[in-house]
C-alpha cells in the first residue's frame, strides 16, 4: 500500500472515531482562574521531572527504536518500524484497560511495576542481539510506560502547592519536553557514545521513576 492509501484510511479511521465518539465529549470547561501558566516548584515540579522521563521514552520509540533495529539489529528499514509498533499496540492496550487495572492494584504498584517493567524491557531490547528479542522488549516498554503518565497526572489534583489549572499545564509541559527535546538528546548522547548506550541510559532514568515512587506519599 502507497504511504498516500494508507494516510487517507488512518484518516478516515480517525474521523469515523471521532464522529462516533462526539456524543460524549463534556459540553464544558474546566474552571479557569490565575495565572495560564506558572514555574512548577516542589511536588508538581518533581512530578514534572518524572514525566520528562516518561516522555522521554515515548520519544525514544518513536524516534529511535527503528533506527536501532535497522542499524544495529541488521533489519530492513521496512520491517525496521515493527519495533515501534510494537510499543505502540501495548501502550495502547494498557491505555484503555489503564483505569481498571489501577483501582486494582493501586497506583504506587502501578508507578514501580510500571517503570521497573519499562526499564527491563529497553535493557532486553539492547542488549541481547536479537530482533525478535527488540520487540518483546520494546512491547514490555510500552506496558509499562502506559500507565503511569496517567497517575502522574491524577497527582496534579491531589498536591495543595499550587492550583490544578496551573499544576496541570506545567506538568504537561515539562513533560511533552520529553517529547520534543529528548529524541535529540539521546542523539547528543549516541553521537558521543553509541545509540546503545543512550538507550541503556534512559533504562537507568527509568529506574530512577520506581526508585522516586515512594517519595510521592499522594500514590498511598
Amino acid at each position: 500500500m502507497s504511504p498516500w492509501n494508507a494516510t487517507l484510511i488512518v484518516a478516515a479511521v480517525i474521523a469515523l472515531l471521532l464522529a462516533l465518539s462526539a456524543s460524549h465529549f463534556l459540553p464544558y470547561g474546566g474552571r479557569s482562574g490565575g495565572p495560564a501558566f506558572a514555574l512548577a516548584k516542589g511536588v508538581v515540579l518533581f512530578i514534572g521531572v518524572l514525566c520528562f522521563i516518561l516522555f522521554l521514552t515515548e520519544g525514544a520509540m518513536l524516534d529511535w527504536s527503528a533506527v536501532f533495529l535497522a542499524d544495529v539489529r541488521g533489519m530492513s528499514p521496512a520491517h525496521a518500524g515493527l519495533g515501534y509498533a510494537a510499543f505502540a499496540a501495548t501502550m495502547t492496550v494498557g491505555r484503555l484497560t489503564g483505569d481498571r487495572y489501577v483501582r486494582r492494584v493501586g497506583p504506587k504498584v502501578v508507578v514501580i511495576g510500571g517503570a521497573l517493567l519499562a526499564a527491563a524491557g529497553l535493557a532486553l531490547a539492547t542488549l541481547i542481539a536479537s530482533w525478535p528479542v527488540a520487540l518483546l522488549g520494546y512491547a514490555l516498554v510500552g506496558v509499562g510506560c502506559s500507565n503511569i503518565v496517567p497517575v502522574m497526572f491524577s497527582l496534579a489534583g491531589k498536591q495543595n502547592e499550587m492550583p490544578e489549572s496551573i499544576a496541570v499545564p506545567a506538568i504537561t509541559t515539562m513533560g511533552y519536553a520529553g517529547v520534543l527535546l529528548g529524541p535529540a538528546i539521546i542523539g547528543f548522547v549516541a553521537h558521543a557514545t553509541n545509540l546503545a548506550t543512550a538507550l541503556l541510559i534512559l533504562s537507568v532514568m527509568l529506574l530512577g521513576v520506581a526508585a522516586s515512587a515512594r517519595m510521592l506519599k499522594m500514590l498511598g
